[in-house]
């Protein structure tokens, strides 16, 4: 979106940041609602970041400037990808809160060293700007303590490490539109959502309660993802460290960067690519054939856990956008009650199950800025129209 420098003015407009490994995404919102009750982003983008970048964040704020003026912007929220233990409610960033954050970079090292020197990059050329925290783990909080529970000692469980889970910014705003969209099961039933991208996982609602994710203590397990293994055999992953004198950093980055879909087709980590390729390479059907694999495998482990099933929810950039791949997944899951529509689905639309199945089966654009914009909202008690 470009129209003519600062020709949007408001008092009320919101910057969110999402800072990943490599770039750093961001949106502005207006918390004054349109009459129809909606909030969109005014303005989206991303740059790339690189590690130690100072200019990335002024970038940014260069995009930004050609459609705003800053000065109406009156507080930033951030994504913050792991709280750790102790901090999971979106709350106002001082001192203590970034004290804490750094205690847990161990946690998360690449994504939280990011996060924390793009929040203290932000207090220095605004002082006066509130800056609010969201945590990504947030919505899985409460998981049943068997989910929580990871077999190793006990000595490490009492330190923190546990199953945490993340996508949750993602995962509560697809909670919310499908209480928006009145389906029952959000409430009272079984719902499976997944939101499969570069990043991939699945979560298991039940009651409208999380009661297990696939992401354990990082978001490198779980599904197999586009440069991430997921669960992988850890006698293998000290074997590779062993063999080839891997430092824990260089280790930490050969199972964030060089793993997953990239490492079994040995050209790319991007399904649309992969998808591409199949017909021709080989390499690359059978990382397109491993994560559809491993996504129906954890949509029928899921199911069994939540005793059945009722509506599963596809997000994320390939589970929006890719219907060959939703349909893969889909595959032979008839026996579940999950049956969808060629049609539908070929066509994206919000509901692609046939109506002979039992499962709902949706998908959900997803919007995690809108949730950290809400955040803002309740954290500095905004006067806002809801969505």
């Amino acid at each position: 979106m470009m129209n003519a420098p600062n020709s949007i003015v408001s008092e009320k407009l919101v910057l969110t940041v999402n800072v990943g490994s490599s770039s750093l995404k961001y949106a502005v919102f207006n918390l004054k609602a349109a009459p129809n009750g909606k909030r969109d982003a005014v303005l989206h983008g991303n740059v790339d970041r690189m590690d130690g970048d100072t200019t990335s964040l002024d970038r940014a704020l260069d995009k930004i400037e050609l459609t705003i003026n800053l000065d109406a912007i009156i507080a930033i929220g951030h994504r913050i990808v792991h709280g750790g233990p102790d901090l999971w409610k979106p709350q106002l960033i001082d001192d203590d809160v970034i004290a804490q954050l750094k205690l847990i970079v161990p946690f998360a090292p690449e994504h939280l060293l990011a996060g924390i020197f793009l929040i203290e990059q932000i207090a220095a050329r605004f002082p006066r700007l509130p800056q609010v925290a969201c945590f990504d783990t947030a919505f899985h909080r409460h998981l049943p303590r068997v989910a929580q529970l990871l077999p190793i000692p006990r000595r490490y469980t009492q330190a923190g490490i546990r199953r945490y889970g993340f996508h949750g910014l993602s995962y509560e705003f697809l909670q919310a539109e499908l209480t928006r969209l009145g389906d029952p099961a959000i409430t009272e039933g079984a719902v499976i959502l997944a939101h499969l991208g570069n990043g991939a996982s699945l979560a298991a609602i039940r009651d409208g309660k999380c009661i297990d994710t696939s992401m354990a203590f990082t978001p490198a397990s779980g599904l197999v993802m586009g440069t991430r293994p997921g669960d992988i055999d850890p006698g293998l992953i000290a074997y590779i460290a062993t063999r080839d004198a891997m430092t824990p950093e260089r280790l930490t980055e050969f199972v964030t960067h060089e793993c997953g879909l990239l490492a079994i087709s040995e050209t790319s980590g991007d399904m649309r690519k992969l998808i591409a390729l199949e017909a021709t390479d080989a390499r690359a059907a059978e990382a397109v054939a491993l994560f559809c694999y491993q996504a129906k495998k954890w949509i029928g482990a899921y199911a069994a856990v939540l005793g059945g099933l009722d509506t599963l929810v596809f997000s994320g950039g390939i589970g929006e956008h890719n219907a060959l791949v939703r349909a893969r997944i889909c595959a032979g899951l008839d026996y579940l009650g999950i049956e969808i529509a060629d049609a539908s689905n070929a066509e994206h639309a919000a509901l692609i199950s046939d109506l002979h199945g039992r499962v709902k089966v949706r998908v959900i654009n997803t919007d995690e800025e809108s949730i950290i914009a809400r955040a803002v909202s309740r954290v500095l008690q905004l006067e806002v129209n809801p969505r």
